[in-house]
């Protein structure tokens, strides 16, 4: 079939234009989702500010509590009981003596040993000395001879005198003979002397006690040879009562007084306690060691107590009416020693204080600060001259009678705050 035969195609029907309410339907939904994208807008807007007002004032609140500085304080006190003293020393024999031996020779016996209770004079050793024997019997018979000669010489001069009587000798002579008996007479007298240094020598064979006591050591046996260059035969030592040395330091030696009462104890005997006195006081310092020596005697009659022993002594002091403050109130600054107070108006106010004696858990402060003072306690180094502090409710711990140590303080924080309650 022809091309000229075939029928047209039909042509594309055109869409109906939209009707006048079409169309204003549709702008009105249109400004309806701009007013809600716009309200929506709105209102996140809203939410982020009032979000970032309620944080800033949340942050400035923040800011100042923390720019707060709490602290707690505390007064000083004066000490109303005396502070106890603890000294270590050694028990010594009230007396204590070194026995040697005055004369030579060889040990012929010894009668006692170590830990015999002996009396004064009694019999320790006896030492064998012949040459001492010798010696005396020719010192007893030059003093015979010397005598003799004594007696000569008066004889002599008793003739003399009958002859110058009669004029038959002169004057001369009758002194010469005179003085000859005076020479005999101090002959005879240096004689004896030598007889009885002799015997004395003699005598100090027999090593006795000089006073009563215990022998605490024996350096001779049977045989020894012993000589007169002072060896040590014997030691003996006085058991009751004892003495006790300590050095007192120099801060408190003036408190110490002979006659006060001292507790003595012996870590080995546990549960006891022995009562003490101090007899007497160096009354000076030491310029070596400034501490003064102080002497203590305790009886000892059950005899529990050992001469070289170890010991504690315990001395009272007197109550010293001086302030003390408890350690962690103090400041180390770089122009001295300072105490952080605290006045009526909460201002801060750093005081120069000047230290006496530590007593371990409180400190003499001589000069600074008086009673009434608020002292900081565990003042922060960055706290500095009219800052302005709050006081928490818990203070006066050390006026109350707590402890004054570091435990009784508040907390310290790491952060700027000095002080948290």
């Amino acid at each position: 079939m022809s091309d000229s035969n075939r029928a047209p195609a039909s042509a594309p029907t055109p869409a109906p234009a939209p009707s006048p309410a079409e169309r204003k339907r549709v702008m009105r939904g249109g400004k309806i989702a701009v007013i809600v994208v716009a309200v929506l807008l709105v209102l996140g807007a809203g939410r982020t500010i009032v979000s970032r007002i309620a944080n800033a004032k949340v942050l400035e609140s923040d800011a100042n509590s923390h720019a707060v500085q709490y602290v707690k304080t505390t007064r000083a006190r004066t000490t109303s009981s005396g502070q106890t003293l603890a000294l270590p020393g050694s028990l010594q024999g009230f007396q204590q003596s070194p026995i040697a031996a005055r004369s030579s020779g060889y040990v012929k016996r010894w009668t006692k040993d170590i830990g015999a209770h002996v009396e004064k004079g009694e019999l320790l050793a006896e030492i064998e000395s012949p040459e001492i024997d010798q010696q005396l019997s020719q010192a007893v018979a030059a003093r015979n001879q010397t005598a003799a000669s004594l007696g000569l010489a008066r004889s002599t001069a008793d003739r003399w005198e009958a002859l110058r009587k009669k004029d038959v000798v002169s004057q001369q002579e009758l002194d010469e003979r005179r003085s000859g008996v005076s020479q005999a007479q101090a002959n005879v007298a240096a004689a004896d002397a030598n007889v009885q240094r002799l015997r004395q020598l003699q005598g100090f064979t027999r090593i006795t006690a000089p006073f009563s006591g215990v022998i605490t050591r024996r350096n001779v046996d049977v045989g020894d040879l012993i000589d007169s260059g002072g060896r040590t035969l014997f030691v003996l030592t006085q058991m009751d009562p004892l003495r006790v040395y300590v050095n007192v330091p120099q801060s408190y030696a003036q408190l110490v007084r002979p006659g006060q009462k001292v507790v003595v104890s012996q870590a080995e005997l546990r549960g006891r306690a022995f009562d003490g006195e101090i007899a007497r006081t160096a009354a000076s310092i030491d310029a070596a060691t400034r501490t003064m020596q102080v002497e203590i005697t305790l009886r000892n009659k059950d005899g529990a107590l050992l001469p070289g022993a170890y010991v504690q002594v315990s001395l009272p002091l007197a109550a010293n009416p001086t302030l003390v403050v408890p350690p962690n109130v103090l400041l180390f600054r770089g122009e001295g020693m300072r105490v952080a107070t605290v006045d009526a108006s909460s201002r801060v106010r750093l005081k120069p204080v000047t230290l006496g004696r530590n007593l371990g858990d409180a400190i003499e402060v001589l000069d600074g600060i008086g009673d009434r003072d608020r002292l900081v306690v565990n003042p922060s180094d960055s706290l500095a001259e009219g800052d302005v502090v709050t006081v928490s409710a818990s203070t006066d711990e050390l006026a109350g009678g707590a402890a004054s140590g570091p435990a009784a303080g508040a907390r310290a924080t790491s952060g700027p705050a000095k002080t948290m309650p």
